[in-house]
């Protein structure tokens, strides 16, 4: 199937910015200056310590959820330093917010004509398609580490400003990327990524997924309008509102990583942890289809 273009493509005059190819970080980061102050350099040390790094994709959908939720889980439990794990799912699937109805906000019969399973994250936010193209990030941050970290609002900032300025470091100067809804980052006019979050007692945990080179079509198959909507989507349907971002997802995880100051450690998620979220609650008909 041939993906719909990307924010570097148009079907008739190529690359919007020239070659699909990005600068080096090091050569790049001007283009993400123009954010607040303090969040226009990595972020080392401080009152949580070094950021690890965990670039994991698990064989299933459910895996992948239930590893993000152990992560926090861990993080309470043992009161660790900041983690930033990727991972890139490897087949498609619906995943519904907490508090989300499956029956309201996917076509469930659709997803089962095509084989997407329908899955429900432990965080809140909107129903999502994931799939190949998409890269998912998965921030462990303890929440004494900044005074933001304390709200939810301020936390949705202070992670939003500092993904917004990874990506522009990958981007000409004059990009219009941009933080719209509070959790969703834009080019334009045009939803990229999106984001959700989950407060524990001493961390919390923000995740989200980036466009890059996602079956956009497919999600209007599978998913309906969404009954809420942010403002500035103004009742635009989903072909008209999310669009790919088109960069390498390896120069991506890059920009990322060094916003955090994040470097490669072994972080330790025992197996059985996440088999026994699996076997508990994202394998179970009576979790993903409780609304």
């Amino acid at each position: 199937m041939t993906p719909e273009p990307s924010l570097f493509e148009s079907r008739n005059t190529g690359p919007l910015f020239g070659s699909r190819k990005t600068r080096p970080l090091s050569e790049s980061h001007a283009a993400g200056s123009n954010f607040e102050s303090h969040e226009a350099g990595p972020l080392t040390g401080g009152l949580a310590g070094p950021f690890r790094l965990i670039d994991l994709t698990l064989p299933t959908p459910e895996e992948n959820l239930a590893c993000d939720e152990a992560m926090l889980a861990l993080s309470e439990e043992r009161g660790t330093s900041g983690i930033l794990r990727f991972w890139e799912p490897r087949t498609s699937f619906v995943v519904v917010g907490y508090s989300g109805s499956v029956a309201e906000e996917a076509y469930v019969d659709r997803c089962k004509e095509e084989g997407v399973p329908i899955l429900r994250r432990f965080t809140g936010g909107g129903t999502v398609l994931q799939g190949p193209g998409c890269l998912d990030y998965a921030l462990v941050l303890p929440i004494a580490m900044h005074s933001a970290l304390e709200t939810i609002t301020g936390t949705n900032r202070f992670v939003m400003q500092r993904l917004r300025g990874a990506i522009a470091s990958l981007l000409p100067p004059q990009a219009p990327l941009g933080v719209n809804g509070g959790t969703d980052l834009t080019f334009d006019r045009w939803k990229v990524a999106g984001s959700g979050q989950r407060r524990g007692t001493s961390h919390l945990l923000f995740h989200g997924v980036i466009l890059l080179e996602l079956d956009l079509p497919q999600i209007g198959r599978l998913l309906p309008m969404p009954a809420r909507r942010p403002e500035y989507r103004k009742g635009r349907p989903h072909e008209e509102f999310v669009r790919n971002l088109g960069l390498p997802a390896a120069s991506v995880k890059r920009a990322i990583a060094h916003a955090w100051g994040a470097g490669e450690e072994t972080v330790d998620i025992p197996p059985a942890r996440i088999t026994s979220l699996v076997d508990s609650r994202y394998a179970l008909s009576s979790w993903n289809f409780r609304k």
